[in-house]
């Protein structure tokens, strides 16, 4: 499930948090960080989980129509394509997807507001008026349209991101990730005929990697720091921005404790993620210092890389 990019994000965020407070211990934030991570899986499951609270819907609309005083034709004609999509199905009849989302509370039930008006949202897009006229009836169609409600109307939806917010404090910076997920996962499941499995980490060792990268920055935090302190002599240290001196100390543990991952890779990654995380100008900031550290550090001996992961100078 997560990705490297992801799991850096987190280590920054836990890592933050526990410099700020001065109080987390090095197992507990470990804790903190294990539990971030496992959290992302959940949103997946919650997020599938609202085209089956969709279905109820337009299911119920259907049988009220029919159980009018004076049901028009249409009402007792109405089309249950929507209801009869494919990948609707594949959810429901997937046990672990069920009892996952059962066990842990994640259904939809008491956001009755927000599911009907993100079913009156769907019913009046183009997409959906193309999916119920289209002579194309297949597997393949019913993912497409499925991946369209997640590319269309959920990744700016306010209403959900409040939801989100009321929920969980892990989920909100998740939220673009697993819809990508499952906007692939709708994809692959339209040529495999089943939901992909998946796990918290994407590889085995990435939980490791996780756990190693926050340990190695908790513990050297005092140590990486006053080296970013001294490579900008002329700065006053207030004036450094927290999130940044936290972004070049990650930067510096993950040089140091991981030989096989390039430089390169690791300074672009902390770049991309100060231009989300830190200040409008924190990417140029992180950028040319953790260069000038992270190569003078490879020439006194105390980052070596291994092979492909050599740094080579811009």
């Amino acid at each position: 499930m997560l990705n490297r990019r992801l799991i850096r994000i987190k280590v920054f965020k836990v890592l933050y948090a526990a410099e700020a407070s001065q109080a987390a211990s090095a197992s507990g934030a470990e804790k903190e960080l294990l539990l971030s991570c496992s959290k992302t899986l959940d949103l997946y499951y919650f997020l599938l989980n609202i085209v089956p609270a969709l279905k109820k819907v337009a299911e119920a609309k259907i049988e009220a129509g029919k159980n009018k005083f004076n049901p028009t034709e249409s009402d007792l004609t109405a089309s249950t394509r929507f209801v009869d999509n494919r990948f609707i199905a594949m959810l429901e009849a997937d046990g672990n997807f069920t009892e996952i989302c059962r066990k842990k509370g994640l259904g939809w039930a008491e956001y009755d507001v927000f599911i009907k008006k993100l079913y009156a949202s769907v019913v009046a897009s183009d997409y959906y008026q193309e999916y119920m006229s289209t002579a194309e009836d297949s597997l393949e169609a019913d993912c497409k349209f499925i991946s369209r409600i997640y590319e269309e109307e959920l990744e700016d939806n306010e209403m959900l991101w409040d939801i989100l917010e009321e929920t969980s404090v892990y989920w909100v910076d998740d939220l673009n990730y697993v819809l990508n997920v499952i906007i692939r996962d709708a994809a692959a499941s339209a040529s495999g005929g089943r939901l992909p499995a998946h796990e918290v980490f994407l590889k085995d060792d990435d939980c490791d990697f996780a756990k190693d990268l926050l340990r190695a920055s908790l513990c050297n935090f005092d140590k990486y720091l006053k080296v970013v302190q001294e490579s900008v002599p002329n700065w006053d240290p207030d004036r450094i921005v927290r999130t940044d001196a936290a972004l070049v100390v990650m930067g510096i543990a993950e040089a140091v404790t991981f030989p096989s991952i390039p430089v390169k890779v690791t300074i672009n990654e902390y770049v991309e993620i100060s231009k989300y995380y830190s200040t409008p100008n924190s990417h140029t900031f992180v950028n040319g210092l953790l260069d000038v550290i992270l190569r003078r550090m490879q020439e006194s001996g105390e980052v070596v890389k291994q092979g492909r992961g050599l740094y080579e100078g811009k």
